[in-house]
Formats: structure tokens, C-alpha cells, sequence
């Protein structure tokens, strides 16, 4: 673990870009989110080139040591998804995205495993934030690039999946083994893993992972679109670009994590993202105008880059190095529940009341818990 100090005691703040182990984990950071953002642009036009219904296009996007585990993820995320530029049938192409899926979460949990290991105090918020910005950053190019690659042939976007070839060669060559990386993955591990969070702890930190996700998941990119084009009637394109307009919020607040952690505790800032992913679904609900909706959407992307490089951090600090990839595990379980469960509960909640008053609720419950945040974040 780099704890270097300055001379005078004090841990190195900035971002080391020096480091292999951070250079490793940024470049596989971009590639994560080439699963969906990067696909799902191209699903009309698969559906319609292999002759399926849309449920059958959509399940293309369904997913299911630190080092011994990311460097085989990358190879076989890369060499999975750019095998279906090929053209295979659709059965084949269904099957390589399962498998693809799973090397997919591996990427989002070594990742920043390998930062907690090697980073701690400031230093590690800071490379965490900068890791989730990253993160945002491919989420909201990818679907430009694969809406383009598409237009050329369904399979071509596909073929982007090769770049992440000479990222698994560089993690090869320069990413070390930490130590403690050969602790057995036996059921008293896990019992172990489970234990390894104080409850209250487990409580903050699990809940707030998948309550952000469930309400960014339901509001933002499921009930807010929605409103846009039942209420002001904009096209997909436009849509597009106020989603998108999330992610650029959220790379914004993740980057600056650093430098909140300086001055308050993780608790602290998590609880200052729920604040302001509750207002923003607040003013959603009650923007008279398109353009305070869209500046309501932003916020929601805001809240939710302010929360999760904290959710990681205090996960990393809470538990010892050998169990630190199965609790971020964890985290990382309770994220995809809320993503899975946020747009149904959403639409299936919405039925004869409208989206607004969803809104109101949901904005409701993201504010009541940052006093839930703050409590269970208390020492003693």
C-alpha cells in the first residue's frame, strides 16, 4: 500500500499518474462501460439486421486476486466482444455477451480494489474520484460511438472491443501482485467478508449503493426521459443529450472527491450527494420550465458522482486488505440490484399517477436519508 509520507507525516494528496497501478486502472476503468453505452445505440438496427422482437435485442445488454483476475477480464472482454464483429448468429452472439458480461463486473471490481490496496487517505479518494469521472466520461461517449459505428454495419461497434488488447498487455507486463492477494475464496471467507463491516457500517455504505442507483437508474434514465418526451415532446436525439448531460455532471463531482475528503469525512460527502440528488428530483418535480428540468437532471448526475468515490473509499478503509475484494464485492452486487430494480419500480409505480408526483417521493426518501447517512456514520 503507497503510504509515503512528505517529509512531514503527512500522506501525498494528488494523483500519482506516474504509477503504473494507476495507469492500468484508469485504461481499464474507460473500457467498463463499452458493455451497454457502447451497444445499446446499435440495437435497432441489430434487431432489424438478425430479424428479432426488441425483447430478444435488449437481452444483449443484460449482464449477468486483483491481478490474477483483471489482466484473463480484459482479455476476455476484449476478445468476446469483437468476436461478434464477425457476424455470428444471434444465439452465438447472445451466449459471448453472457460470458462477456462477467468479465465486464470483474473489470468495475478490480479495478478499484487494486486503488484501495495501493492508496489510502486523500490520495486514495482522489484516484477514486478521478477513476469514477473516467468511468462517466466513457458512458457518455460511448453511445455516440456506437449510434455511428452502427450506421456503417450492426457488427462494426463490436470491433472497438479490441483496443482493451494492449491495456491487458500493459497490466501484464507492469501491474503488481499485492500481497495477501492469495487469500482462499472458501465459505468462511465469506463469512469473514461479511463480518468484516461493522452493521452500522455495512448499513451506510451497502444502503447508500443501492439507493443511489435505484434513484438515478428509475429518475434519471427511465422516469426523466419519459417526461421529456410525454411533457415537452423532445426527439431521441435530444433526449440523448439530457441524459448525457448526467454523466458530464457526475465526471465533474467524482474529480473533485479529493478534495472534499480533505475537509469532510466520506459519511459527510455521501450525505451531501444524497442532498443533492433529492433536490434535484424536487425541482424535476416541480420545473415549470424545460429548462429547469434539465438543470434538475444534472443535479441527479451530480449527487451521484459526489457519492459513489466515497462509497468506495469508506468500504476500502473499513475492512482489511484480504477481504477488501470481497466486500467491494458486495458493494458492487447491492449497485446492479439497484440498476436492475430502479427502472421497473419506476414504470411499474408510475401507472395512473404520472411521473412528477414519482418524483416527489423519490426526492422525498433521497432526502431523509442523509440524516440515515450522517447517524450510522457516527463514531462510538
Amino acid at each position: 500500500m503507497a503510504s509515503e509520507s512528505d517529509g512531514q507525516g503527512r500522506l501525498p494528496t494528488g494523483i500519482p499518474w506516474s504509477s503504473p497501478t494507476v495507469r492500468v486502472v484508469l485504461l481499464s476503468t474507460v473500457l467498463a462501460p463499452l458493455g451497454v453505452p457502447l451497444i445499446s445505440p446499435a440495437l435497432p438496427t441489430i434487431r432489424d439486421v438478425l430479424a428479432l422482437t426488441d425483447a430478444q435485442a435488449s437481452l444483449l445488454v443484460d449482464r449477468v486476486g486483483r491481478r490474477r483476475v483483471l489482466i484473463p477480464s480484459l482479455f476476455a472482454f476484449s476478445l468476446l466482444g469483437a468476436a461478434v464483429a464477425l457476424g455470428p448468429p444471434y444465439w452465438v452472439v447472445l451466449a459471448v455477451r453472457v460470458v462477456q458480461g462477467t468479465a465486464a463486473a470483474a473489470l468495475f471490481i478490480t479495478t478499484v480494489t487494486l486503488i484501495g490496496d495501493t492508496f489510502e487517505g486523500v490520495r486514495r479518494n482522489t484516484v477514486l474520484g478521478v477513476n469514477v469521472a473516467v468511468l462517466s466520461a466513457g458512458a457518455a461517449v460511448y453511445p455516440l460511438v456506437g449510434g455511428a459505428l452502427a450506421a456503417v454495419s450492426w457488427n462494426a461497434p463490436f470491433a472497438v472491443y479490441l483496443v482493451g488488447l494492449p491495456v491487458a498487455v500493459l497490466a501484464y507486463r507492469v501491474l503488481p501482485e499485492p500481497a495477501g492477494e492469495r487469500e482462499r475464496r472458501s465459505v468462511s471467507y465469506l463469512r469473514n467478508v461479511v463480518s468484516a463491516l461493522p452493521a452500522r457500517e455495512a448499513a451506510a455504505l451497502y444502503g447508500s449503493a443501492f439507493l443511489i442507483e435505484l434513484l438515478l437508474f428509475g429518475a434519471a434514465l427511465t422516469a426523466v426521459p419519459f417526461l421529456l418526451d410525454g411533457t415537452y415532446d423532445l426527439p431521441a436525439v435530444l433526449i440523448g443529450a439530457v441524459v448525457t448531460l448526467t454523466e458530464v455532471a457526475s465526471v465533474v463531482t467524482s474529480a473533485l472527491n479529493g478534495g472534499f475528503s480533505r475537509r469532510v469525512s466520506n459519511h459527510g460527502i455521501i450525505a451531501a450527494g444524497f442532498g443533492i440528488v433529492g433536490g434535484g428530483l424536487v425541482a424535476a418535480w416541480w420545473a415549470p420550465t424545460l429548462g429547469v428540468l434539465v438543470a434538475a437532471t444534472a443535479a441527479l448526475g451530480a449527487g451521484w458522482g459526489t457519492v459513489l468515490p466515497s462509497l468506495d473509499a469508506g468500504v476500502s478503509e473499513g475492512v482489511e486488505t484480504r477481504f477488501r475484494a470481497g466486500a467491494l464485492s458486495f458493494r458492487n452486487s447491492t449497485t446492479f440490484l439497484g440498476r436492475a430494480l430502479g427502472p421497473w419500480l419506476f414504470t411499474t409505480l408510475v401507472v395512473g399517477r404520472g411521473y412528477r408526483p414519482l418524483l416527489l417521493v423519490a426526492g422525498g426518501c433521497a432526502l431523509a436519508f442523509v440524516p440515515v447517512v450522517l447517524l450510522l456514520g457516527r463514531r462510538g
